[in-house]
């Protein structure tokens, strides 16, 4: 879909314009990425600081000049590969409001599961465990703009009755960290301790230090994976890793024995087709109850084990 750039085009014009088949730029040079169809017009409510109902109620609103010129170039932007959520700075995910920018790679549907997943062992766990004095903690591990580890935190904090939590976020990027802070305050989530570090490296392995329960969507795409280049927006380092994408889950889970309670949980997010890698790299590092979850499309997306 490439929208005329026209004077006095109205929401009822951009809607029909959203359903029509992309076409190639190549008047411009450059070619067009496929995005879903309703990137348009939740692009055209963020501009017009409108409402989903104003597509309905409101579709002869004429967009001012500026409004337009704002939409268009957000739309060309769009097209040659940048995601709405850079566009809008923010993006949804377990009901809360993350931002994100080219620092972070932007949650994802499928990263919920993840989250559903060490919430329900919590509960199922540690039932028994009471509401004592003595602090649980959790890592997240390669925390990007810190979804997974707020989401976390936010719910043990209003909802859990197992006791207080800890929880740890880890990313090496200074600029991921600063966004994943920010998250933490305007979700109203304080209990969370921010750190800089490859993977463990900045972390103790003292008793008092060692965790219940450590969480990571890792890089796990093949670094010669095609579909990288339709990633090209967001952060390689954070997308894939060497050894078919296998190398940084390893390093997650070999090192994982050093810093997990016994009878911890390990839960790590990868691609669809890497569960049974994954299962055996947690079942040969003294894991066990070692099973993959599917995702809502029906492929491998979470491992977890226990230590």
């Amino acid at each position: 879909m490439i929208l005329p750039k026209v004077q006095n085009m109205t929401v009822k014009q951009i809607k029909r314009q959203s359903h029509q088949p992309m076409e190639n730029v190549a008047a411009a040079g450059v070619s067009v990425n496929e995005m879903p169809k309703f990137w348009i017009t939740d692009w055209l409510l963020h501009v017009l600081d409108k409402p989903a109902i104003f597509l309905i109620t409101d579709e002869s609103y004429e967009l001012t000049e500026s409004e337009y010129e704002q939409f268009y170039a957000g739309v060309v932007q769009m097209q040659t590969g940048t995601p709405l959520a850079y566009l809008t700075g923010q993006q949804e995910f377990w009901s809360l409001n993350f931002t994100v920018n080219e620092h972070t790679l932007i949650p994802r549907p499928d990263t919920e599961i993840l989250v559903e997943q060490v919430l329900n062992w919590i509960h199922s766990q540690l039932k028994n465990v009471g509401d004592d004095n003595k602090p649980k903690r959790l890592l997240d591990l390669g925390t990007g703009s810190g979804c997974i580890a707020i989401s976390l935190a936010h719910e043990l904090k209003h909802k859990s009755k197992h006791g207080n939590w800890q929880t740890v976020a880890v990313d090496l990027s200074l600029e991921a960290l600063k966004v994943a802070k920010h998250n933490g305050v305007i979700n109203d989530v304080a209990n969370i301790e921010f750190v800089q570090s490859s993977w463990y490296d900045e972390l103790s392995t003292q008793d008092e230090s060692l965790f219940d329960v450590i969480v990571s969507n890792p890089p796990y795409i093949d670094e010669l994976d095609e579909h990288l280049t339709c990633l090209q927006a967001e952060p390689i380092s954070a997308l894939s890793a060497p050894n078919h994408g296998l190398a940084d889950i390893e390093h997650i889970v070999q090192q994982a024995p050093q810093y997990l309670r016994i009878g911890g949980l390990l839960a790590i997010e990868h691609g669809f087709d890497q569960g049974e890698a994954v299962r055996q790299i947690l079942s040969d590092n003294d894991f066990t109850a070692v099973q993959t979850v599917q995702d809502f499309g029906g492929n491998d997306r979470v491992t977890l084990g226990q230590l």
